[in-house]
């Protein structure tokens, strides 16, 4: 090998992690044909996500509320919700810290949980 060409090599070598780094992140999906279902997300959504954004969706010490305009569905998807589930969230809108992911959802599972907060949005008025 050339010494230009051992360069060229190592440059390459230096660029994949940023190349990796820069993929987007692929969004866990629900299962084809899933109907989210609100009443199974309450439960859900009581056992994995009520200690941070509370009971009622009010938030906590731990987390911020879903009762929320910021969580509406134009700013914040069920994309979103998705992607928070499994990977954690950087801290941006709020000051609770960065959110861990939760492990041992399934993306049905976060569907269902989606399903619940929107329905107790669109009550609150948020839609």
């Amino acid at each position: 090998m050339t010494r230009g060409a051992g360069r060229a090599l190592s440059y390459i070598l230096l660029l994949v992690p940023a190349l990796l780094a820069a993929q987007p992140l692929q969004a866990p999906q629900p299962s084809p044909g899933l109907m989210p279902n609100a009443a199974r997300g309450k439960a859900l959504y009581d056992r994995n996500c009520a200690s941070c954004h509370g009971a009622a969706l009010q938030g906590t010490e731990q987390g911020p509320p879903f009762l929320n305009r910021i969580y509406e569905p134009s700013h914040h998807g069920d994309v979103a919700f998705q992607l928070a589930v499994r990977n954690g969230v950087r801290a941006h809108h709020w000051k609770f810290g960065d959110m861990k992911p939760v492990p041992g959802l399934s993306a049905d599972e976060v569907a269902h949980i989606v399903a619940y907060v929107r329905s107790r949005q669109r009550l609150a008025g948020i839609r």
